[in-house]
């Protein structure tokens, strides 16, 4: 279906906001899915005896598996069909959910994850590719703002959803929980979305497939490990080798095949390429900043889960709002003004919580700097995602859409690796100085083993939660260790706040220079190219978007 076939006596045309409901709650169940866990981490840790490595991989196989597939099930999906690959990865969804939700042991909790990633590396870029090929190009940008708005509530919603279930349940009902979203989601779909396909589609671009997944697996791979491991450790830098051999042959592959997977002209027009930078950059201080704050409510601030995830729905409700207001505001300001004021005000956010968050600072305090942050994304992302998915042919949407999608994850997976380790650097330094006070009073402390003191002095160097975890302990074997684990509370928290708010200020930096970056690489207008097969009477002309 192209641009032109979109008529006003067409089923896609009649139903396509109904549709949309639909299609949006497709969506939700994958945005519910990026945040839900996190606050079921530690009861699964308990239940299921995971190790720290274990943990890391329950929440790794996921974005593993679903960054490096995105390319290749979205051109699948132009291939194939759009609404095809959107029922069938909410079928398997469904599967891996009540698998992840039976699972008995961190293998099979790590595999259904996995399985996880395939299902919504088919969902997410079919539902934005329907969009762009039901939607006339003078509603698109309202839809997606919708699309965008919905993604913002469901990550807003996980943790408080997942805070509510594990109250009253056991941690497998933050899997649970997507079954009925699923259900309605392909009840829905079935009767009210339309399919819709390149109906030129070249031949199977095998090679391309191969090169582009081995190499986002190695780059996703290294990113993530980089975070955790260190950025110079021997499995990262052969990683970055790797996604830096299979990328490059990918790419010269693509330049030279006529059928290829993703056509490397789409990175000529600037609406395209200009849009995705933003949106790697914007999604570097989102998901880098967003992944503190949790911490930061629960073990600095000493709220529940439940009333952490409470505590970030200003930010939620703010993007929700913000971003279905932005196709406005892109009306009235055009493409390049409306990203760039939007980075702007995100960058003015992450610097006013660099600036002001402390240990004590009062949660009215740090709800504006919420606020402030989301208004700023809210405005920019969906007239960036417009961008990128206006100008790419509809019969592309897929590829289109998966490649936002892709630089996405990138970005927020580097934001986590990047900003973590900052935050980790900064942290370490903080409480050296303890460490070494630790040491000396548990050495002359007596039936101390020197085993027993590497032990709890490692678990201040893991992290907040690892030290806390450790002045617990210490507060129970002994009524004269009290004083001692108060020390290694308020100075592990004054140093990951340090670290943190460090870190926010360098994300606030790369905002700003976002915002400056966008002013010289975006198009005022989008840049639309030519749409194969369509006569050049009937060809779309560009908007003041």
């Amino acid at each position: 279906m192209s641009e032109a076939s979109i008529s006003q006596n067409s089923f896609a045309y009649k139903n396509r906001w109904r549709a949309l409901l639909f299609i949006c709650v497709s969506l939700l169940v994958v945005a519910l899915d990026n945040t839900i866990l996190n606050v079921a981490i530690p009861s699964i840790s308990r239940t299921l005896q995971a190790s720290a490595s274990e943990l890391q991989w329950i929440v790794d196989s996921y974005i593993l598996v679903f960054a490096s597939l995105l390319l290749t099930l979205g051109a699948l999906g132009d291939r194939f069909g759009r609404k095809r690959a959107l029922q069938a990865g909410l079928v398997l969804f469904g599967i891996g959910s009540l698998a992840a939700a039976l699972s008995n042991s961190t293998e099979m909790l790590i595999a259904s994850r996995a399985f996880l990633g395939i299902a919504g590396a088919m969902i997410l870029p079919a539902t934005l590719s329907i969009i762009s090929a039901t939607f006339p190009r003078e509603e698109r940008p309202q839809a997606i703002a919708i699309w965008a708005a919905v993604f913002g509530l469901g990550v807003g919603l996980g943790p408080v959803i997942g805070g509510w279930l594990l109250e009253r349940f056991e941690w497998n009902s933050v899997f649970f929980v997507n079954l009925p979203i699923v259900v309605v989601a392909l009840v829905g779909g079935q009767f009210l979305i339309a399919e819709s396909k390149d109906p030129s589609a070249p031949k199977a671009d095998i090679p391309g497939v191969i090169l582009s997944i081995i190499g986002l697996f190695a780059l996703v791979y290294g990113i993530v490990e980089a975070g955790v491991e260190g950025w110079t450790a021997s499995n990262v830098l052969l990683a970055f080798g790797a996604a830096i051999v299979f990328l490059g042959a990918f790419a010269w592959w693509e330049n030279r095949n006529p059928d290829a997977m993703l056509p490397l002209d789409f990175f000529r027009n600037m609406s395209f390429t200009g849009a995705n930078i933003s949106l790697i950059l914007i999604s570097f201080s989102l998901f880098g900043s967003v992944f503190f704050l949790s911490q930061y409510f629960q073990s600095v601030l000493g709220f529940s889960p439940l009333q952490a995830g409470l505590r970030v729905l200003p930010l939620a409700i703010t993007l929700t709002i913000c971003s279905a207001m932005s196709a406005r505001v892109n009306k009235r300001l055009g493409t390049k003004y409306t990203v760039a004021l939007g980075a702007a005000l995100s960058g003015a956010g992450l610097l006013f919580m660099a600036l002001i968050y402390k240990i004590d600072t009062p949660y009215a305090i740090v709800m504006i700097g919420q606020i402030l942050l989301a208004a700023g994304l809210g405005t920019a992302i969906s007239p960036a995602t417009n961008s990128v998915m206006s100008s790419v042919p509809v019969e592309k949407a897929g590829i289109g859409s998966a490649m936002n999608d892709t630089t996405r994850q990138l970005g927020g997976a580097l934001g986590v690796a990047v900003l973590g380790t900052i935050l980790n650097s900064v942290y370490l330094n903080g409480v050296d100085g303890l460490l070494g006070t630790v040491r000396t009073t548990l050495a002359n402390a007596p039936g101390v083993t020197a085993e027993a003191v590497a032990q709890i002095t490692s678990g201040i160097e893991r992290g907040l939660q690892g030290a806390i975890g450790t002045a617990n302990f210490l507060e129970t074997q002994s009524p004269l260790a009290a004083p001692l684990a108060e020390n290694i509370r308020t100075t592990a928290r004054l140093a990951f706040v340090n670290g943190m708010t460090q870190a926010m200020f360098i994300a606030a930096i790369i905002m700003f220079a976002s915002a400056v970056l966008v002013l010289f690489l975006l198009p005022s207008q989008v840049t639309r190219p030519a749409m194969v097969g369509i006569p050049a009477e009937n060809q779309p002309v560009p908007i003041g978007d």
